[in-house]
């Protein structure tokens, strides 16, 4: 039996897809400012019907940043697709002007490790209606949006890059409390890495490719749900599992997707309440990756 910490790991893999994405940076005045533009543009993730998902990747101090004010690195992601283009334009260009441009005193720079450039002037600095400028500011080239508040500034090529989506990992807890907790943990435990989100933070309901209403999209897992075992007759809920959270994991690459599932898994595996530790796949159909859980217990036990 495979296991991490005494907890029974599934000998099974987690099925992700190539993705594009895009990482920026953005500051503010105040922490609290810089959390409401965060939280509020990356939150709502919806790229299961065919739009974008984010996640903030870390927090950080004033030294890191360009203008000496608090920052925070974020990721935009879209499906790879052939009209992918037209779709990151769009999509960052609404949770940057609809979730930062409009929190006072909020800045936003590239933060881009690897891959192409935009002009963030197509899709962000044309809502200053023709009245935009561009101007060297912190060692970059920004665009100045002069908005009601004063201005609001955006470095004006923004990177994107081929990345990987839908790395997850499952914990089979006794309690929705120990759910909580050991989802808690994973989450935080991903801030300290570098190059991965997770767009929904703990997820509560992982779908399924098969659905009987295809016209809104995936519907629930109902093979994981506890509620339906003993009304099911093939349920897949081990005896004494009351709450399955779910992490999802975006990555720069491969490896730092495998090392964030590993991460998680170990820090989950010390919760008091965890069970068994598994991932979900939709047995092939959906990504072109598979990462065993096995193999990253080999790789980074």
């Amino acid at each position: 039996m495979l296991e991490i910490n005494g907890v029974e790991v599934e000998d099974t893999y987690c099925e992700a897809f190539e993705g594009i994405y895009t990482r920026i940076m953005v500051t503010a005045k105040h922490i609290w400012l810089l959390k409401k533009a965060a939280y509020g543009s990356t939150a709502l993730p919806s790229t299961v019907f065919g739009e974008s998902e984010a996640g903030v990747e870390s927090f950080l101090s004033p030294e890191e940043t360009p203008d000496g004010r608090h920052g925070a690195i974020l990721q935009i992601w879209v499906p790879k697709t052939k009209n992918f283009m037209d779709k990151l334009l769009r999509e960052t260009g609404k949770r940057i002007r609809q979730g930062i441009l409009v929190v006072p005193t909020t800045r936003v720079f590239d933060a881009s490790i690897a891959g192409e450039k935009f002009d963030a002037n197509l899709n962000v600095g044309r809502c200053g209606d023709d009245y935009q400028w561009f101007e060297q500011r912190w060692g970059r080239e920004m665009i100045i949006v002069p908005i009601m508040f004063g201005e609001f500034a955006i470095e004006r090529y923004l990177g994107y890059a081929e990345g990987v989506a839908g790395g997850n990992v499952w914990f089979f807890c006794e309690s929705e409390d120990s759910a909580l907790e050991a989802g808690e943990l994973a989450v935080e435990a991903l801030k300290r890495l570098e190059g991965v989100i997770t767009s929904f933070d703990i997820c509560s309901a992982g779908s399924k490719v098969e659905t009987k209403y295809p016209e809104i999209g995936p519907t629930t897992n109902h093979w994981y749900c506890p509620s339906l075992k003993g009304k099911i007759p093939d349920s897949k809920v081990p005896d004494g599992v009351r709450s399955i959270p779910e992490i999802v994991i975006n990555g720069i690459n491969l490896e730092a997707v495998e090392k964030a599932m590993y991460v998680c898994m170990k820090v989950a595996s010390r919760v008091d309440g965890v069970l068994k530790i598994s991932a979900g796949n939709y047995g092939g159909k959906l990504g072109k990756h598979k990462i065993y859980l096995k193999d990253l217990l080999e790789k980074y036990s």
